[in-house]
């Protein structure tokens, strides 16, 4: 059989890191697949490495800007898809609008099917694409052949949101690189700590309205000011109106940036260097489909406080202290509870880790490719069957 793989509308971010290293952790031959053909723009195709079985088609028009990548998936993605001879046809963007049997699609972005979330961005342009992509994903999903997601909870989340869907349904966590799994270190006692040698905490995630920073923030002045010699260091690009939030809080609580610092962006390539100079690790979101950063903390080895709400606990499990992401006194108890607590930390950071190993390219590969392999045989008996 020939796969054929639609990453017209994966350009950057998560995205495009699940299908660089989907396709360098794939086996393709073992679920009786030959060819993997992908069309994608120049920019994501040269991130992807050279395999035997794999076909990189650039289609110039991908390079260009959605409108001109919508207009080639309705007219263009079909034709092209026969003519190879594809079996089936995977959609990792989560958007279809062609007519091309059976597909395979990917839910990666839980945001525009909750709603309380997306009421943060009050009427925006953001909130109108948002809306848009929950039309355009949900009459994708409803038509597939099979859905992917990536934790039960997006599963759930999704159905509640569109009702059935009429084809197959699979859970495929996303892997993890090898360069964050560091095992938990020794956990040192509270009087290892001080103004000179502060309990570093880290918070990594790009700086949003669902993300709560400007909340972490307010509890690390609390603790400061109940004698708790802690620090944040707070990682990830931003968007422009939560930046303007973060920065006014800052601005009130530690305008020097004595205690919580914002240090932007760091090269996805260097991150992990970031979770070795942590001594305890925060995530205060109310909305992920999966939790990548999460999973990176975990194979961190470090001890974790984290929100309660989305998917984080299915994730996380019994490997972490829990608050409202949205109440700075509950996250300043959770956090107050790992520095006082060196043998709770030492046990969630080894629960975490542990827990951390499950996750791995090789395995989502192996059942994202399965489950396609599944998809497309399904079809075909049903097709044989009609004959």
């Amino acid at each position: 059989m020939i796969v054929g793989i639609d990453a017209s509308n994966i350009r950057a971010g998560g995205g495009v890191t699940h299908l660089v290293e989907l396709l360098r952790a794939a086996d393709p031959q073992v679920h009786g697949f030959s060819q993997v053909i992908v069309w994608s723009g120049l920019a994501t195709l040269n991130r992807i490495d050279d395999r035997p079985w794999l076909v990189k088609i650039h289609q110039p028009i991908l390079d260009k800007s959605l409108p001109y990548r919508t207009f080639w998936q309705c007219f263009k993605l079909c034709n092209q898809a026969r003519m190879v001879g594809c079996d089936v046809l995977f959609v990792p963007g989560g958007s279809y609008a062609g007519n091309f049997h059976p597909i395979v699609t990917f839910s990666q972005n839980l945001l525009p099917f909750e709603w309380r979330e997306l009421r943060r961005y009050g009427w925006s342009f953001f909130t109108i694409k948002m809306m848009f992509l929950r039309w355009t994903q949900s009459r994708t999903f409803r038509k597939a052949d099979g859905v992917i997601f990536l934790t039960q909870y997006a599963q759930d989340a999704v159905m509640r949101a569109i009702g059935s869907i009429n084809g197959q349904s699979s859970i495929v966590p996303h892997g993890i690189d090898g360069r964050f799994s560091c095992p938990p270190r020794k956990q040192l006692a509270v009087n290892h700590y001080s103004d000179d040698r502060p309990f570093r905490l880290l918070y990594v995630s790009v700086i949003d309205q669902y993300k709560h920073q400007w909340h972490v923030a307010e509890a690390v002045v609390q603790l400061r000011k109940s004698g708790l010699p802690v620090e944040l260091d707070l990682v990830g690009p931003a968007s422009p109106p939560a930046l303007k939030r973060l920065r006014d809080k800052l601005e009130r609580v530690d305008p020097a940036g004595h205690f919580v610092r914002y240090t932007g962006a760091v090269p996805y390539a260097e991150l992990h260097t970031r979770y070795t100079e942590a001594d305890a690790f925060v995530f205060a979101s109310s909305c992920e489909t999966f939790g990548q950063i999460l999973i990176e903390a975990m194979s961190a080895g470090l001890p974790i406080a984290c929100s309660k709400r989305s998917a984080m606990p299915e994730l996380l499990g019994d490997a972490g202290v829990y608050f409202d992401p949205e109440r700075p006194g509950e996250i300043a108890e959770a956090l107050r509870s790992l520095y006082n607590q060196p043998v709770l930390r030492r046990q969630l950071a080894g629960r975490a880790y542990t827990a951390a190993q499950d996750y791995s390219w090789e395995r989502c590969a192996q059942e994202t490719f399965s489950f396609i392999a599944q998809v497309a045989g399904h079809r075909q008996t049903a097709a044989s069957l009609l004959k």
